[in-house]
């Protein structure tokens, strides 16, 4: 499985580069790459909607088990493209509205993807490059990762990655970097919890799809399960409804297709179905 999906002009002017390049590194594991390194990845009109697009069709494509989220040449992704949030916010209406939104929907698909994502962050992750990276369910970044969210600076407000970022770090913390602006280097960011781990930088790649691998032995319903529980979870902490609810979570799966056949393969010392 091997493509590429939308467009931008290269450095030239001339012809039109893919936005996103996509592959499978591993059986079941798709690498989807962003592809503006001139731009530093910065997500204009043409990349967020070739992501979008890109998880959307991995969503419904049974064979894909495990999303790779990285990028192209040495930063991970410089946040909003400049020019066109300038442009956007002087054409106003519902055009600036729509381009919004349209961030925030990719955002979104990715997080509420059935499939299991991970981030690769090898190098700058600035504004909505956080956001794309704790969006993720899973984040890696290499020793040379960096992370800033500098939207107070350009007069604006890190809004539509709030959700995902607060998530990550927590309101205390998010106090802190959404008003100063400041660097975030990579061990401090796994200590906040923008990263999961921090790997040596000509490891990232490996690491990444070594992990992809490990998540994508997982069934592949019980995977999807797993994320509605948690985004269930987050709205809703420990109560006699969860309770109830978790419960009969427990149960549906247990007798379901999956656990059946994951119980039995454990107790006659085979890979499960899903893994042939």
């Amino acid at each position: 499985m091997s493509g590429s999906a939308g467009g931008n002009s290269d450095a030239r002017g001339g012809a039109t580069a893919p936005a996103l390049f996509e592959g499978e590194v591993a059986p079941g594991v798709v690498r989807l790459a962003l592809n503006r390194p001139s731009s530093r990845n910065a997500l204009d009109e043409s990349l967020i909607a070739a992501l979008h697009e890109a998880v959307r069709r991995h969503a419904a494509e049974p064979a894909t088990r495990v999303l790779l989220i990285a990028a192209e040449g040495p930063a991970f992704c410089a946040g909003a493209d400049l020019r066109n949030m300038l442009e956007r916010g002087r054409a106003g209406g519902e055009a600036n509205l729509a381009d919004a939104r349209a961030l925030a929907e990719m955002l979104l698909a990715i997080r509420e993807c059935p499939k299991p994502s991970v981030a690769l962050v090898q190098g700058a992750a600035f504004g909505g490059g956080v956001g794309l990276a704790t969006a993720c369910d899973v984040a890696i970044g290499s020793d040379a990762a960096r992370f800033r969210l500098p939207e107070v600076q350009l007069g604006i407000v890190p809004a539509v990655i709030s959700p995902y970022v607060v998530e990550a770090i927590g309101p205390r913390e998010a106090r802190r970097w959404f008003l100063s602006g400041e660097p975030i280097d990579a061990e401090r960011a796994r200590a906040l919890g923008l990263l999961h781990e921090v790997v040596p930088a000509m490891e990232l790649a490996t690491r990444g799809v070594e992990l992809a691998r490990a998540i994508a032995a997982g069934a592949p319903g019980a995977l999807a399960a797993c994320k509605a529980l948690l985004a269930g979870l987050a709205r809703e902490p420990a109560s006699a409804g969860t309770a109830h609810a978790t419960a009969a979570l427990l149960a549906e799966l247990r007798a379901g297709t999956e656990g059946q056949e994951g119980f039995l393969a454990a107790l006659e010392k085979r890979a499960p179905a899903w893994r042939e």
